[in-house]
């Protein structure tokens, strides 16, 4: 059961506090030798994991993870701080003036009827600030992850009218890359080999939008899959006295077939 925890201001002010004493002296040496540059890695490795449990569904998970993440905002404005650059306060009332000033059907009594309408008012808003990107594409950002990005491309070339009519049009584009993927394999190695898996991959992505299925969130769930049917091979092989590395193929692959009957029979 949620708990109040007090005044979330005070909360935070003394969470601040103590980044700033372990960054001070007599604190953790550690933590006072971090730059913005080391602590890139990071930053990035506790987004996925608060996105791993997001995909948990465990409250008590995502609650963890996403006091990690705060850990490293405030710190990296902390250290932005004493380099006179700006404050934690600042990059707050940032953000809140930002969505202030992107939604006007919310703040300044604009009317938004659709999507369409909502995405041109942020767009609008957006030119507003100077952050109009150039072209219809470059509103996608090339930080994204791979698979997001090719997703987002795919979505802003639909909006223009460059897509099929139809998942079918996807679904053959599929069959046209797996084809010269093939053929790019029966020649001998070359960059052709990367550039058709990449069509393919991309193909494969165009698929899943039709279908309204998130392509990032599809592979890390397989990802997912694939590494508890792997530990049941693991933990089945050790009550055998064995590991991967002293099994042969066919064992482990009937280990990992009767994994997936198990789970198949249990759902």
């Amino acid at each position: 059961m949620h708990q109040d925890s007090g005044d979330p201001g005070a909360r935070l002010n003394e969470f601040t506090a103590i980044v700033r004493r372990l960054r001070g002296p007599g604190g953790c040496p550690w933590d006072a030798k971090q730059t913005p540059e080391t602590l890139k890695t990071y930053v990035l490795e506790e987004t996925y994991e608060l996105v791993e449990a997001l995909d948990s569904g465990d409250p008590e998970k995502i609650k963890e993870e996403l006091g990690d993440l705060l850990l490293h905002l405030v710190f990296l404005s902390d250290l932005y701080e004493e380099r006179g650059h700006f404050s934690l306060v600042e990059v707050v009332a940032g953000i809140a003036a930002k969505m202030i000033h992107r939604h006007p059907h919310v703040f300044e009594g604009d009317e938004a009827r659709t999507q369409e309408d909502l995405r041109r008012l942020w767009q609008q808003a957006k030119a507003r600030e100077g952050k109009a990107p150039a072209g219809a594409l470059g509103k996608v950002s090339p930080a994204l992850p791979a698979l997001v990005q090719a997703q987002r491309l795919g979505e802003a070339a639909a909006r223009l009218g460059f897509d099929w009519p139809h998942v079918q049009g996807a679904l053959d584009k599929v069959e046209e890359e797996w084809h010269e993927f093939r053929q790019a394999l029966e020649a001998p190695p070359n960059p052709a080999r990367e550039e058709e898996l990449g069509d393919l991959l991309f193909a494969l992505v165009n698929v899943g939008r039709f279908l309204n299925i998130d392509s990032e969130g599809a592979l890390r769930r397989t990802i997912y899959k694939f590494i508890k049917r792997f530990n049941v091979v693991e933990r089945t092989l050790a009550k055998q006295g064995k590991t991967p590395e002293t099994s042969t193929l066919e064992e482990m692959e009937a280990i990992w077939v009767a994994s997936k009957k198990t789970k198949a029979a249990s759902t």
